[in-house]
């Protein structure tokens, strides 16, 4: 009798566990955000929310992308949760996010120069994040190097072989730095600084976190990442620091509910828990040291971790225009790869033969040495299009396809044009180097 008692209690339990476990809804959240960072804010959802399950798919911003289109028609995915603004204002163009209602308290309308939340309610900033330079400092000193703090150091020749960077065709958040830089410096300047500084790459990583582990296991001094990976690196120990340079944008990270979510409700509970002072604080938990949108959670931030409201400086120099941003994405990924990725012996080689050169000749006086510098530069900083090209709806809509390596197959006009690019790079790096050796030889 008393085994049979305890037979049906134990029935009952898994009866009721059963019953418990089938009321949970379940949020599938689609997500670029690595586990590090996931992980610690779906258990204290979780535990706020215990009648939630949060179901974490985690793809490249593309990928999520990509994946939510090809989901439309019978939806399964609740929430996109990235830090690419332009990728939710593809899937909003495309009418696959909802326009929902987010109860919040205490959060400002913009961060930096930006505003934190789409007018139409389609998506939410949660995090706000920019864009800078992370050093290993006993790297830097082992090397007899200063840290450095602004874009434009990272060309000087000291750096030569020190710098590590992610290709913005594998990287959603690198390629916000590269298109921040063409919107801060310009066009043409822009894209002759990118050159100039990768001129210095020790490497150009497959992704982004390529990076910052190569800057904390000293395999190159510098790198040029999002701000977290700096300071979360810092915060578990590593001998690294980090400093936005003056030309950065300062964006928020954005969460939205997608378009016939299966639990919207749940969905909208969970961004408005990102919101909440609770939700705010675990943006500072070590591994993930994102920047609050809260400004009252940064009286809890670790000492010297930064207050974009306090110190209005960071992100102020430039209005990132995500639209622009969005309308040309391909194409920059492209020209940085044909320019950079996929060329980087070449102009690595021809940037080291001009820092020679100018060495050499810096106080020389010799004119016909510092015209053949000159034209070398020249060379280097040539562009195959214009800005206004760049723009232009019809020559971006040729750039179809993201590489995620040089053997990709694209369509056979984006291939042409490519080409043309490739032919063009290759000889003036060829010409550049040729002629900074003949200033050399002087």
């Amino acid at each position: 009798m008393k085994n049979y008692l305890r037979g049906s209690v134990a029935a009952l339990g898994l009866v009721a566990a059963a019953g418990a476990a089938f009321a949970q809804e379940t949020v599938v959240v689609i997500t670029s955000f690595p586990d590090s960072m996931t992980a610690p804010i779906e258990a204290a959802f979780e535990a706020a929310y215990p009648d939630i399950d949060l179901e974490i798919l985690n793809k490249k911003t593309s990928a999520g992308v990509k994946y939510i289109q090809e989901i439309a028609g019978q939806n399964t995915a609740d929430v996109f949760w990235a830090s690419a603004p332009d990728a939710f204002e593809v899937l909003k163009n495309d009418g696959l996010l909802a326009s929902v209602e987010v109860t919040s308290e205490g959060i400002p309308d913009i961060i930096g120069s930006y505003p934190l939340n789409d007018p139409d309610g389609y998506y939410y900033g949660f995090a706000a994040a920019g864009y800078g330079i992370m050093w290993n400092e006993r790297y830097l000193a082992a090397n007899g190097l200063d840290p450095a703090r602004e874009w434009a150091e990272l060309a000087n020749p000291e750096y030569h072989g020190h710098v590590g960077m992610s290709a913005p065709s594998r990287s959603g958040t690198t390629h916000l730095t590269v298109e921040t830089l063409l919107q801060g410096e310009g066009w043409d300047a822009g894209w002759a600084e990118w050159k100039w500084i990768a001129g210095n790459f020790s490497t150009v990583t497959e992704r982004s976190f390529g990076v910052p582990d190569g800057v904390n296991t000293g395999n190159f001094g510098l790198g040029i990442v999002i701000d977290f990976f700096g300071f979360s690196s810092k915060a578990s120990g590593f001998p690294v620091d980090f400093a936005y340079p003056t030309v950065t944008a300062l964006v928020p990270a954005n969460i939205a509910v997608v378009k016939d979510a299966p639990n919207s409700d749940a969905a909208v509970t969970f961004i408005e828990y990102l919101l909440t002072p609770e939700g705010q604080q675990v943006l500072l938990d070590p591994a993930i040291m994102r920047l609050p949108v809260n400004p009252a959670t940064y009286a809890n931030a670790p000492e010297g971790f930064p207050n974009p409201f306090e110190d209005s400086s960071i992100g102020a120099a430039v209005s990132f225009d995500v639209a622009k941003s969005g309308a040309r994405y391909n194409l920059v990924n492209s020209l940085f790869d044909v320019m950079i990725t996929y060329r980087l012996d070449d102009l690595r080689a021809a940037v080291g033969a001009i820092q020679a050169a100018e060495a050499k000749h810096m106080d020389s006086g010799n004119a016909e040495a510092l015209a053949l510098i000159a034209e070398a530069r020249a060379l280097i900083e040539a562009n195959p299009i214009t800005e206004a090209q760049s723009l232009d709806p019809d020559f971006a809509g040729i750039f179809t396809k993201k590489r995620k390596k040089e053997t990709d197959e694209v369509g056979p006009r984006q291939a042409e044009i490519e080409q043309e690019w490739d032919a063009m790079v290759v000889e003036n790096y060829t010409r550049a180097r040729e002629l900074a050796e003949q200033a050399l030889a002087m």
